[in-house]
């Protein structure tokens, strides 16, 4: 290519590392913050459609908004020779489709729901941003030499789509995918993406997509679709609760699906045979799905010294009532069970709970 430099040499172009139907991808090098990055620049052939230029930069300005541990950043976007590009972060790894090659077609069920989990996470940001990814597969998941998960290309299949690409190996290559509703061509929501990572879990557990088509004319076919065969059927080693969490997510009305990628996770969470590897920056919402977080030292300790002031006043009360008896003996009563206190966010909110609790059993 003879274009080395864009940006008025700000990025210098090094070496290629992939190429699609719709763009190339190359290491470069941001001479101006002196950080390697990822430029994709669209292919000639769509360089010339004036109407997808804007698009596709405008799709990426908007991906730009997004900052997650869990999603390939987007720096910077714009034209060099009236060839559009964006400028990404540079992840020092593979695809999840060359991983789940290396690793012989499929992967440990522990393995596969950490990764699922990541995905999860950075889908769930997006989500919440208002961004639907609508093309989650291996390829985009991109998986970093240490561990870390990375979906890429947010708001670029939003940008495709609007073309009506019908290039046969990047419409199949989709297909395997795409929620029943998108193939349709309805308005792609986030259950459209729960789909989809539920399509990439069940081929990471069993080595294949749920559905696979030979030829564009198989796609089109207006039928009902062959039933998705179980999980256990092709990998009997998976747990159960397991398989229940993606036949669930490939469920063909959206409705029956998980209701949020969180949901998914919480699933996935409960149903792994290993706690997640990694402990990532995660949305949130996700976050308090992997594992509910320790309690602060500062929460454990006002939750102790109202436990101990409870039950110095229970023992004074408890000897205010025998001086007042005159040291009689009454029959005994029936035990009673009593609670503990209730700790509080706050100190004033924990001596609040406990005035409460004195109340309730000094009667």
């Amino acid at each position: 290519m003879s274009t080395v430099a864009l940006a008025a040499g700000r990025y210098r172009l090094e070496r290629r590392l992939g190429e699609g139907g719709m763009a190339s991808v190359y290491l470069a090098r941001d001479e101006e913050l002196d950080r390697p990055v990822a430029i994709k620049l669209l292919a000639d052939n769509l360089a010339g459609d004036e109407a997808f230029r804007e698009r596709f930069l405008r799709e990426a300005r908007i991906a730009a908004g997004l900052a997650h541990a869990n999603v390939v950043a987007v720096f910077d976007a714009g034209e060099e020779d009236g060839r559009p590009y964006i400028v990404m972060e540079y992840v020092d790894g593979e695809t999840l489709t060359d991983s789940l090659a290396r690793a012989g077609g499929r992967l440990a069920p522990g393995r596969a729901v950490d990764l699922a989990l990541q995905a999860c996470a950075g889908l769930e940001h997006a989500h919440a941003a208002g961004l639907v990814h609508r093309d989650v597969k291996p390829h985009n998941l991109l998986l970093r030499t240490d561990g870390v998960l990375k979906v890429a290309d947010f708001g670029i299949a939003r940008a495709a789509e609007a073309t009506r690409m019908t290039e046969i190996g990047t419409v199949l290559g989709t297909a395997a995918y795409l929620a029943p509703e998108a193939a349709k061509g309805e308005d792609a929501t986030a259950a459209a993406d729960i789909y989809a990572l539920g399509a990439v879990l069940y081929e990471l557990l069993t080595g294949r997509p749920p559905r696979a088509f030979g030829s564009l004319a198989e796609l089109a076919l207006p039928r009902a679709p062959e039933p998705i065969r179980p999980v256990r059927e092709l990998a009997p080693a998976v747990p159960e609760r397991i398989e229940a969490a993606v036949m669930r997510a490939l469920e063909h009305e959206p409705e029956r699906r998980p209701a949020s990628v969180a949901e998914l996770a919480s699933m996935l969470t409960v149903a792994s045979p290993d706690p997640p590897t990694l402990s990532q920056p995660v949305a949130a919402a996700t976050t308090r799905l992997r594992r509910a977080p320790a309690p602060h030292r500062g929460g454990l300790r006002r939750g102790r010294l109202l436990a101990v002031g409870a039950a110095a006043v229970l023992g004074l009360l408890a000897l205010a009532g025998a001086l007042a008896r005159g040291g009689d003996s009454p029959p005994p009563r029936p035990a009673v069970r009593i609670g503990p206190v209730a700790p509080g966010a706050t100190p004033e909110e924990g001596a609040g709970n406990l005035a409460e609790w004195i109340r309730a059993h000094s009667r």
